[in-house]
């Protein structure tokens, strides 16, 4: 008789309600008849994440998310009914080496649009791909590059998460040795025509993350509105400029002349006039802060122009000009519109004047004063 156990779903629930389920290095699914009760319960959503030129600090951001927590992103429903299932990640996956390529190999025989492919870092496309090799078959190294081919065709999405896999970002910077690339780029020169969804950031909020996610599990890829970058509206839909807490300091003309000051940070080479995200609402770390309520300028690091595309400290144009040409000097001061000097003499003028018709008024008869 077979000592296997039978899992029910309430066998099921009953272990992610202790808690059992957020021990990261383990692997629940090595349990005898979980896969199949776990498949019976909710609807998997396969994910793959690769890394390329980056420093991992996309993963980091991610790994801080609030609501939900990464143990539940990963090992609850992000909507219910709906589960990611993440196949493998560099930072966080206890698998490597063959057991990685077990994984890939085993994705690349799925169906098409039955897996969503994260990408993380730019694309080094020099030499084949060779500055980035992510393990090895039969004795001979694996390119990034290479697996990206295999995977992206048949992949629902592709999400290039943080600015180094959504426009090039740091890696990508002159002279560029490794030919970094985003990650559109290399697909345009392939010919591959998977969609594309770029969460751009350094590092990007993990909110941007779990909300895009959250609404394809809901409605699909036709749920997502991308501006021309395709980058979700939702959250990079309005100018950082629209929404600063120090925007009325603009309008009035108070800028900061160094760090430290009081007012706009505009001067010190804001980016928040051409900067397109919500970090003003959502914020960072929890809700508990972000750059510009750190007394620092907005930085500009979900654009396609960072960090090169201008310098960090440079002033950026605002509507085709620029204070203070646009905005009027504040004056702290309200002197007087009327100088004490024309006073007195304005007052002296009437004084006589007042003076004269009096006179006037005596030398007239009686009754020529009563006619009056």
């Amino acid at each position: 008789m077979s000592n296997q156990r039978e899992w029910t779903r309430r066998d099921f629930l009953a272990l992610f309600a202790k808690g059992t389920g957020i021990a990261m290095g383990a692997s629940l699914f090595s349990i005898p008849g979980f896969n199949k009760v776990f498949a019976a319960t909710v609807d998997e959503i396969p994910v793959v994440w690769l890394q390329g030129g980056c420093c991992s600090g996309c993963s980091v951001s991610l790994l801080n998310t609030k609501s939900p927590s990464i143990q539940e992103l990963l090992l609850g429903e992000v909507v219910p009914g709906k589960h990611v299932n993440l196949l493998w990640h560099p930072n966080i996956s206890a698998g490597q080496g063959h057991q990685f390529m077990d994984i890939i190999d085993q994705v690349k025989k799925r169906p098409a649009g039955s897996y969503l492919l994260v990408i993380e870092g730019t694309m080094q496309t020099k030499d084949d791909g060779v500055f980035c090799v992510v393990g090895e078959r039969d004795g001979k190294p694996v390119t990034l590059l290479q697996h990206v081919l295999d995977l992206a065709p048949n992949a629902m999405a592709i999400v290039a998460f943080g600015t180094c896999a959504a426009f090039g970002g740091i890696p990508a910077a002159p002279p560029n040795p490794t030919d970094s690339k985003p990650v559109t780029a290399v697909l345009d020169e392939h010919g591959i025509k998977t969609p594309v969804v770029n969460i751009s950031g350094c590092p990007p909020h993990p909110d941007w993350f779990v909300g895009t996610l959250a609404t394809v599990l809901i409605g699909g890829l036709g749920m997502l509105d991308l501006d021309e970058h395709r980058r979700p509206k939702a959250f990079y839909g309005s100018l950082i400029h629209d929404n600063c807490p120090r925007r009325g300091m603009f309008d009035a003309g108070l800028f900061a002349k160094d760090f430290g000051d009081k007012g706009c940070l505009y001067k010190l080479g804001c980016k928040g006039p051409v900067t397109h995200s919500d970090c003003p609402i959502r914020k960072w770390n929890g809700g508990v802060n972000w750059i510009i309520g750190s007394g620092h300028p907005c930085m500009g690091c979900v654009e396609p122009t960072f960090p090169y595309g201008m310098d960090v400290y440079q002033v950026v144009p605002v509507n085709g000009a620029t204070p203070p040409s646009t905005y009027p000097g504040i004056v702290t001061e309200k002197p007087s519109a009327v100088s004490p000097l024309a006073t007195g003499i304005v007052g002296a003028v009437a004084g006589l004047g007042l003076a004269a018709a009096a006179g006037a008024m005596r030398k007239k008869p009686v009754e020529d004063r009563e006619e009056a």
